[in-house]
């Protein structure tokens, strides 16, 4: 928890203090710009939640000196692959793409923000906890941000950085078009016997839903998967049963660390600002985990925004970000849809395409665009 003294005035006012609003402070502080990162919860989540790092982002995380710590604490791995129970339909290369970190860095979400915290508080700055915003008024020249505790922060600037039900947002009146998936998404780290290894990324295909399964660092796979009714905290049996179900003989879950589940929706914000207000990461734009790439971009989101607001170009901000988000939700809805469907006609010209695109450019495009190259 920050025990240093509750300001009253700032440059830029962060509500959120998760990856994208760390981004956000980290940039803000090497500008040497003032800033308050406000959260409501008392210390930082310890679970695992995001747990895929980009190229792209590991490059911003080089401009932001959080790299180097961020990627001795994970596990890099240089290939997705594509599958249909065992059947292998497409090996997706990362190896081969043009930048200083070929491969997607496997790492827990509180590793990242622990390492960008670290940045952040070498930096001069910190996090101040707990404060939840109860109110955000802006006006001519600022804004006015009101905790439930009474207490006021005045800025120039207020950046909801806080997540898909965003205080920020709602208060700049900023529409959040789209929907949500039918199924919900069961999300569990497991210690397992898992045939395919910890050298790859496996996306499998299937009637009953989509399914991923991921190495972390310490013997730990992450499993993630669309399933019509699951449980609130799914259990060791059930995940078992899942894979049993989805790959057939390869897994042996011997451990179960943690779990969860939760509705997804695929949306995008009307606006990035409105007058005084900004939105960042989940408070503007949320997708489907397909591709890993929700905290990436958000990650991202943060870098832009802190280096418009150095250079005074904030109104280039929405401009050069929101049409990233909308490629990557619409990217993310494709793919959970063709790995989802149910329609025998459309499964099996899937199964026929996708090894035949793998004789041609289509997995490098494919690798870039994952890894949000194509976004520099």
């Amino acid at each position: 928890m920050n025990t240093t003294a509750f300001p009253g005035r700032t440059d830029v006012a962060i509500v959120g203090g998760g990856p994208t609003g760390l981004a956000l402070a980290v940039t803000l502080a090497s500008a040497g710009i003032g800033f308050v990162v406000l959260d409501k919860l008392a210390e930082g989540a310890n679970t695992s939640r995001a747990a895929v790092v980009h190229a792209r982002t590991l490059e911003v995380l080089d401009e932001l000196g959080a790299s180097e710590e961020l990627i001795a604490r994970g596990v890099q791995v240089t290939r997705f692959a594509v599958r249909d129970g065992a059947r292998r339909l497409l090996t997706v290369p990362f190896d081969q793409l043009p930048t200083p970190h070929p491969y997607t860095l496997m790492v827990p979400q509180y590793e990242t923000e622990s390492v960008l915290l670290a940045r952040l508080r070498a930096l001069g700055g910190d996090v101040h906890r707990p404060y939840e915003v109860a109110s955000v008024v802006q006006d001519e020249e600022g804004v006015t941000l009101t905790m439930t505790t009474g207490e006021t922060l005045r800025a120039a600037y207020a950046v909801g950085a806080d997540g898909m039900h965003s205080t920020v947002r709602e208060a700049a009146g900023i529409g959040f078009t789209g929907n949500a998936y039918a199924e919900s998404f069961v999300l569990a780290d497991v210690v397992m016997d898992w045939s395919p290894g910890p050298s790859e990324v496996s996306l499998t295909f299937g009637t009953a839903g989509l399914t991923v399964v991921a190495p972390l660092p310490g013997g730990h796979y992450r499993v993630v998967a669309t399933v019509d009714d699951a449980p609130a905290t799914p259990d060791l049996a059930f995940v078992q049963q899942l894979l049993d179900e989805r790959a057939p003989g390869q897994s042996k879950v011997t451990g179960l660390a943690w779990s969860s589940r939760f509705r997804v929706h695929h949306r995008v914000a009307d606006h990035y600002r409105a007058g005084r207000l900004l939105l960042a990461g989940d408070a503007a734009h949320v997708h489907s985990p397909a591709g890993g790439q929700g905290m990436n971009t958000g990650i991202q989101d943060g870098y832009a925004l802190g280096r418009a607001i150095a250079s005074g170009q904030l109104d280039g901000y929405e401009a050069q970000r929101r049409p990233v988000a909308q490629r990557v939700v619409a990217f993310t809805h494709r793919m959970t849809r063709v790995a989802t469907t149910r329609n025998p006609m459309a499964r099996g010209a899937r199964n026929t395409l996708l090894p035949l695109l793998g004789h041609t450019g289509m997995p490098k495009k494919l690798a870039a665009e994952l890894a949000e190259l194509n976004y520099r």
